[in-house]
């Protein structure tokens, strides 16, 4: 039995990742001087060497940014598909299926995301930032559970091909808790970008940063993804890489009851936890206990109208005509409300009521368990003078090749669009994939600040407003909010490949009682029985600044091997 760890606190700058040591890293550089943007980039680049099977320095990473004086901004870190892959590959040579492999890649987004965030809101260099992900390549760490317990489930696709056999299964076995962890040709690719950028400061900071970003975008590590692709059959190429750009655009955002939450924009699922919160609040708490049955059916119909919503409207929007004012609209979410019967649960996905269109494409799932698809991290940082971030990097490495001697696994992020160019988020030469990773802020109605976030794929948004609530609604601690067992529905189409839907289903974590799921059972759920703890629940960290007190109160999920440091 686990008991809750008190908040951790502090009053001059604290982080909260996925990781202990990239906790660890972003709490030197914020020692050092180094403001939160700064701390960010080193956690969010040392997690792609931490987490190497759930998220890749050569991945995407969404980041959202909120400075001292009140300016937000996000950093769109999800790269595009490659403009020479054809429009109908998919349903003309693979059966309408997106094969494992390199037909997934779309252009990696995190280096110039991290880069981006450093040259617009940084004080130091990619050395400054990412010498402890280097470090931690070349040195190792210890294999933690969930590592392992991650290469074991997914052994199969790392066996399948030799190269990623060599790095996550070393000597042809499954690495054991403790065993040390080395990743030395990734430590060589950041090294290279290190010394690039050391070459160029005779120039002055730019100038670095500058050379970081070409040795990754346009030197020898660019040519050796874009040979390995077209060795594999893949369509990445130079100029595909050269050309990338992360956009930098203003964030979502909706007031629920004087706060202001901020999410990225339509490209990812952020307008679904605005909209879920929107949701949630017209049905009315007042009355529900914490994790009754009636609370419960409650958050788990208003989640299935949102991921309604997004199945049915949301794509790149430079693609995409996403309807997101009147989704986010009183009248809207006052219609959704409507369809949820208090005491039945809707037997698949709730009907379209924006436009034109299929009720839903996909059948039901025939597979006893929703697959887990790629990965997630996540990281915060608020610094002294007040600064925020909010940063969800990621990418498996198991449903696709890493590039050979490189140690580099190049965003498959491609296997979050679908094969049919007609739907909101079907692929397209230059779009993005409706991405599952979706930083988030909020303003609190006292003054305070919180970036919060969690891995979980189409969890995301599912945990994420069940923490908001257990904070501002149940008035928990943020470790008790974090804390506390969760919730998950799955009754839409998945974000990831094959897109897998199973209507009614509604998985609960082992400390929610047996009364309670054969309450739910009885209103048409179909029960998912989670343990007590798991990482499928998500692993929210946040950190909340408490005006009246002055004090940094900083939180982070045991379900993963996060840490929280404030002081």
């Amino acid at each position: 039995m686990r008991t809750t760890r008190p908040t951790i606190s502090g009053t001059r700058h604290a982080v909260s990742a996925g990781h202990y040591l990239a906790s660890a890293a972003a709490f030197s550089v914020l020692e050092g001087g180094g403001n939160a943007v700064d701390a960010a980039a080193a956690a969010g680049i040392a997690l792609g060497v931490l987490h190497p099977d759930i998220v890749s320095v050569a991945g995407v990473a969404p980041i959202l940014i909120r400075l001292a004086d009140g300016r937000v901004e996000t950093i769109a870190g999800l790269g595009p598909w490659p403009m020479s892959i054809p429009r109908d590959l998919f349903r003309e040579s693979h059966g309408g299926k997106m094969p494992p492999g390199v037909l997934r890649t779309v252009v990696p987004a995190a280096p110039d995301a991290w880069i981006t965030a450093l040259r617009r809101h940084g004080t130091m260099g990619f050395g400054d930032v990412a010498q402890y992900a280097l470090r931690f390549a070349a040195e190792g760490f210890a294999v933690y559970d969930v590592l392992a317990n991650n290469i074991a489930k997914n052994e199969a696709g790392y066996r399948r091909w030799p190269y990623n056999a060599a790095i996550f299964l070393p000597g042809g076995e499954l690495p054991k808790v403790g065993q040390k962890f080395v990743q030395s040709d990734l430590a060589k690719s950041l090294r290279y970008m290190i010394e690039q950028e050391r070459a160029a400061l005779s120039g002055g900071r730019e100038a670095g940063l500058q050379a970081a970003h070409d040795a990754f975008y346009r030197g020898d590590i660019a040519r050796e993804i874009t040979r390995f692709q077209a060795q594999e059959g893949g369509f990445l190429t130079m100029a595909d890489m050269a050309s990338y750009r992360s956009p930098v655009e203003p964030a979502l955002s909706v007031v629920w009851r004087g706060n202001r939450l901020f999410t990225c924009g339509p490209w990812c699922q952020g307008p679904t936890l605005a909209q879920a919160l929107l949701l949630v609040e017209r049905a009315g708490l007042d009355g529900l206990a914490h994790n009754t049955p009636d609370y419960l059916h409650l958050i788990a119909e208003c989640l299935k109208a949102a991921f309604a919503d997004r199945e049915y409207h949301v794509g790149d929007p430079a693609f995409v005509d996403v309807p997101m004012t009147e989704m986010l609209s009183d009248a809207h979410v006052a219609r959704r409300v409507a369809g949820i019967d208090r005491q039945r649960a809707h037997p698949g996905m709730p009907e379209r009521l924006i436009g034109a269109g299929p009720a839903a494409a996909d059948a039901p799932s025939r597979e006893h368990e929703p697959p887990v698809e790629a990965g997630t991290s996540y990281v915060c940082v608020i610094d002294r003078w007040g600064n925020a971030v909010s940063a969800t990097p990621s990418d498996g490495s198991w449903t696709g090749p890493l590039v050979t001697g490189t140690g580099l696994m190049v965003s498959g992020r491609g296997s979050q669009n679908r094969t049919d160019p007609a739907h909101p988020a079907g692929y397209a030469p230059g779009k993005r994939p409706r991405l599952t990773p979706m930083p988030a802020l909020m303003e609190l109605a006292d003054g305070g600040v919180m970036p919060f976030g969690t891995p979980g794929n189409d969890v995301q948004p599912q945990a994420m407003l069940q923490v908001l609530l257990n904070l501002l609604h149940f008035g928990m601690s943020p470790q008790e909010a974090v804390e506390a067992p969760r919730v998950a529905t799955y009754a839409f189409p998945s974000s990831s490949s094959p897109h897998d839907y199973f209507p009614g289903r509604l998985a609960l974590e082992g400390r929610i009682g047996a009364e309670v799921k054969t309450a739910l059972a009885a209103r048409g759920h179909v029960i998912a029985d989670w343990p007590e703890w798991t990482a499928l629940a998500g692993c929210v960290e946040l950190i909340r600044s408490d005006p009246a007190s002055g004090l940094l109160n900083a939180a982070a999920d045991p379900r993963r091997p996060a840490a929280a440091i404030a002081i």
